[in-house]
């Protein structure tokens, strides 16, 4: 197992790793839409996506994995009904690539957020 830390994001703010590798498969933890220079969290859900899936972005970029070799995602949301809004901006992302994903409403996030995504991925060919 190797645990794995990216410079460009600050670092965990808990008893817990950013990413694991293990057995060729890459853990991204839960990824708050907080931003790592002002701390502060944008407005919008569609803001929040994009802030969020660029800090899940980063992490794979650290380790050499595409968003192509995603497996699965999880997506916290704080109120199913901005799932639509959500939804179009996860396809901008992903584009043709189509990795298993579950959507988990909950009660709240912390921060205040309305999302948080976690990745499983595809780490060694």
């Amino acid at each position: 197992m190797t645990i794995i830390e990216s410079s460009d994001l600050p670092a965990a703010n808990g008893h817990y790793s950013q990413c694991i590798v293990f057995n060729k498969v890459l853990y991204v933890s839960g990824q708050l839409p907080v931003d790592p220079i002002s701390k502060t969290v944008p407005a919008t859900i569609e803001a929040q996506t994009d802030l969020v899936l660029s800090k899940v972005d980063t992490i794979l970029t650290s380790v050499g994995v595409s968003r192509n070799e995603v497996i699965q995602a999880r997506i916290y949301l704080d109120d199913i009904a901005l799932w639509d809004r959500v939804n179009e901006r996860y396809k901008v992302f992903f584009g043709d690539h189509k990795p298993v994903r579950c959507i988990v409403p909950v009660k709240t996030l912390h921060y205040g957020c309305l999302i948080e995504v976690e990745i499983t991925a595809q780490a060694e060919k």
